[in-house]
C-alpha cells in the first residue's frame, strides 16, 4: 500500500462527508507528528498497533560489494518499529 491508497482508505473510513483533501491532511499530519516526535528522540507508542523508536547504530567496518574494498561506515541513527500485540494477532 502506498500513501495514495492509504489516503483513499482513510477517506472511506471517515465516510461520505470527508473529502480526499481532508483525508490527505489527516494522513500527512499523522506522519509528520510521528516524524517530529522521533526527531526529538521521543518514542511513539500506538496502543494495539506498535512502537516507533530511534536507535543508535555504532560505527562499523563494511565491504564495498563492487570492489571488495573494506570501508568504514559512520555511526548513525535509525528508526525501529515493533508491532503491538493486537497487530500481531490480526496477522495470524
Amino acid at each position: 500500500m502506498n500513501k495514495a491508497e492509504l489516503v483513499s482508505n482513510v477517506q472511506k473510513a471517515l465516510g461520505k462527508d470527508a473529502s480526499k483533501a481532508c483525508a490527505e491532511k489527516a494522513v500527512t499530519a499523522t506522519i509528520d507528528s510521528i516524524a517530529a516526535a522521533l526527531k526529538k528522540g521521543t518514542n511513539v507508542q500506538l496502543i494495539g498497533f506498535g512502537t516507533f523508536k530511534v536507535v543508535s547504530r555504532k560505527a562499523r567496518m563494511g565491504v564495498n560489494p563492487k570492489t571488495g574494498e573494506k570501508i568504514k561506515i559512520k555511526a548513525s541513527k535509525a528508526v525501529k518499529f515493533a508491532a503491538g500485540k493486537e497487530l500481531k494477532s490480526k496477522l495470524r
